[in-house]
Order: structure tokens, then sequence, then C-alpha cells
């Protein structure tokens, strides 16, 4: 099978999530009734008002998504549901990068699990859809910690973006498409 990658991008808020969730349910609904749909969410709750924002997002996606829960070893479930998947959607990889870094990953064990993300999307059987959060807007951090993620995840989204079949930005709920170039 052809890969159908669509990498969905944008800043805080912007709808991303959202935008990510319809696309995923119209794939889906074309393809063979039945399929499985497969959110594998990296998000760690720590707190109550996270809890309530992972409930709220459960309870949009509607109860014909199996979620699975995986904050570091994402190709892993990808790899695992992508034959029985109608589509895959994972939400996001920044705190998927949040996560690396919490668990004291260096660049090498990085690059690696980013390495591992690629050959997963590469052999995907169904379609997938990404979310990230663009890193490259704001200024320079002033720490050596935040810099470290900014870097990171600016470097993963460079590299999904140039795997991706569909690239999407965005803006204040609106989405814009960057690849392919209309």
């Amino acid at each position: 099978m052809k890969k159908n990658i669509t990498f969905v991008i944008g800043g805080c808020r912007s709808g991303k999530s959202s935008f990510a969730l319809y696309q995923a349910n119209r794939v889906q609904a074309i393809r063979v009734k039945g399929e499985n749909k497969y959110f594998i969410a990296t998000s760690v709750p720590t707190d109550s008002e996270m809890e309530k924002r992972v409930g709220k997002h459960q309870k949009e996606r509607g109860g014909d998504w199996h979620t699975i829960e995986e904050s570091v070893r994402i190709h892993e479930k990808i790899n695992q549901y992508s034959p029985k998947a109608g589509v895959i959607l994972v939400d996001c990889l920044t705190l998927w990068v949040s996560n690396l870094l919490f668990h004291s990953y260096d660049q090498a064990q990085i690059d690696e699990a980013i390495n591992h993300l690629e050959n997963s999307l590469e052999q995907c059987e169904c379609p997938i859809f990404l979310v990230s959060n663009e890193v490259g807007c704001g200024i320079v951090p002033e720490n050596k910690l935040a810099r470290k993620f900014r870097d990171s995840a600016g470097l993963v989204n460079q590299r999904m973006a140039k795997i991706a079949d569909k690239v999407v930005m965005m803006v204040a709920g609106i989405d814009v498409q960057i690849k392919p170039r209309l």
C-alpha cells in the first residue's frame, strides 16, 4: 500500500487536533466499514486540569475510537495496530518530544527515536495523521532545556513534514495546505 501520511502542524489552540480528527473520520468513513480507528495519545496527565482536557478530547472522539496511551515508544504502537486499523491518529508529537526529554534521552537517542518513527510510518498499512505544535515562530528560549526541547521538536517537525504526503498548517482554526503545494 502506498503510504498515506498527513502531518497537521500549528500553534497552540489553532485547531490542529479537531481538524486531524475530522479528517481522520472522513478518511476512515470511505474505507472498509468495521475497520478500527486508533488514537495514539502521547499525553501523560500530571494534574486535574490536564485530566479534564484528556477526558474532553476522549468525549469528542466518541466511542468508536480505541485510545492507546503511549508516551515514548509510539513507533511500536503504530507497527502493532496499523495492520488492523482503518486509520491511526497520533496526538501529539511535541508532547512525545517532551516525554523523551523527561526520560533523559540525549540527542543520539532522540535521533534514534525519530528514525524508529519514520520507519514505522513508511511501513504503516493504513492512513495515519500526526499532530504537532509549530515551535519555530517564537523567540529563542532563555534556558538550555527549553532550547533543547525547541530544537528537538523542530527537528521532528521537519522530518515528519519531509516524509508526509500531505502537510497542513492550522492558523486560527483555518487549514492551510503546505504540501503538496497547490
